[in-house]
């Protein structure tokens, strides 16, 4: 049973809930995912703004072209001028890490700018590992697999950016309260 999900103040509820058809959709699709980034932060309990949801999916072409399909389906097109199923396309997608340095495929739904998500083109921890250690929260109605904090720590330590390293501080103190409060 997953953990239900109680956000910190009410308007990261609100940015959360945002995103909840986003989940939902991906959920009933099968996709294969796992919620990384600053809303993976905010649902482990510290709140913080965000501006999108970050994605570690399955790269496996079939898995990656349900997911582009899926958010087409919801109205989300790439920011940059690109075919979104060639993100499905293992070589294209190599080609653009290459070439241009992608580290993520951002796609932003064309009614609401406000709903942004940003695709691992590489996933820095194998996925299925990522997969098998995440946490199932529940938000309203839909469950949603975040990466565990352990992991978390692990991808905002290979980031580096000044926000990860604030990010790891307040997550390591959130470790140290869980293991506190079982222990």
């Amino acid at each position: 049973m997953p953990e239900r999900w109680s956000g910190p103040h009410r308007f990261y509820n609100d940015h959360v809930a945002l995103f909840e058809p986003l989940f939902q959709a991906l959920n009933e699709a099968g996709v294969r995912y796992v919620v990384v980034g600053g809303v993976a932060v905010v649902l482990h309990g510290h709140a913080r703004l965000t501006a999108d949801i970050d994605l570690a999916c399955d790269l496996a072409p079939a898995q990656a072209r349900l997911l582009i399909e899926t958010l087409v389906n919801l109205g989300f097109a790439p920011r940059a001028s690109v075919e979104p199923l060639d993100f499905a396309d293992p070589n294209i997608r190599q080609s653009w890490i290459d070439d241009k340095g992608m580290e993520v495929f951002s796609m932003v739904d064309r009614a609401d700018p406000m709903r942004a998500v940003d695709i691992f083109a590489a996933s820095p921890i194998e996925f299925e590992q990522l997969l098998a250690r995440a946490d199932e929260i529940l938000l309203e109605a839909t469950a949603v697999r975040v990466a565990s904090i352990p992991d978390l720590i692990q991808l905002k330590r290979l980031a580096g950016r000044p926000q990860d390293l604030a990010d790891i501080e307040q997550l390591e103190r959130i470790l140290r309260r869980r293991e506190g409060a079982d222990g």
